[in-house]
């Protein structure tokens, strides 16, 4: 692998540990402040740094002519996905009891639901300017531009 080649994957795997663990430290104080700081998991941050990837790498990755709103959707169902592979794996058969939806309506097995894919999508939207930017500011290159729809 040449040097420059390394060089950005370095920072892809920088963007992402910083990404997950900004989301992470999101996630603490939401459950602190609910009053529920036993249910924050180490495998919160681990599946953060996880989702970060398809954020970052759209990112660098996609032309600049696909507009946000459908990144940000094809990010949020790739969120929601993972998300209800590892409930089903921590909640369901290991019992961890990290976080359960089944008080919302929408939900399936209590892992995932309508209302918080909404939240993905808002998230995937900020998350993948942020990061394009963050990246521009590193590497130079194109500067940031986005159609919407």
């Amino acid at each position: 692998m040449d040097r420059n080649k390394a060089a950005k994957w370095t920072l892809s795997l920088l963007l992402w540990t910083w990404a997950g663990t900004l989301y992470f430290f999101g996630e603490v104080a939401w459950k602190t402040l609910r009053g529920r700081p036993e249910t924050i998991s180490w495998t919160m941050l681990a599946l953060a740094i996880v989702l970060a990837i398809p954020l970052e790498r759209f990112g660098a990755e996609l032309p600049w002519t696909m507009p946000l709103a459908l990144q940000a959707a094809i990010c949020a169902a790739a969120i929601t996905a993972t998300e209800f592979a590892a409930g089903c794996l921590l909640n369901l058969w290991l019992r961890l009891d990290i976080w359960g939806y089944s008080h919302l309506p929408g939900n399936l097995l209590g892992q995932i639901c309508p209302q918080f894919s909404l939240l993905w999508l808002a998230l995937s939207l900020f998350g993948i300017v942020l990061l394009d930017w963050i990246r521009y500011a590193i590497e130079g290159g194109d500067k940031p531009r986005y159609r919407l729809i």
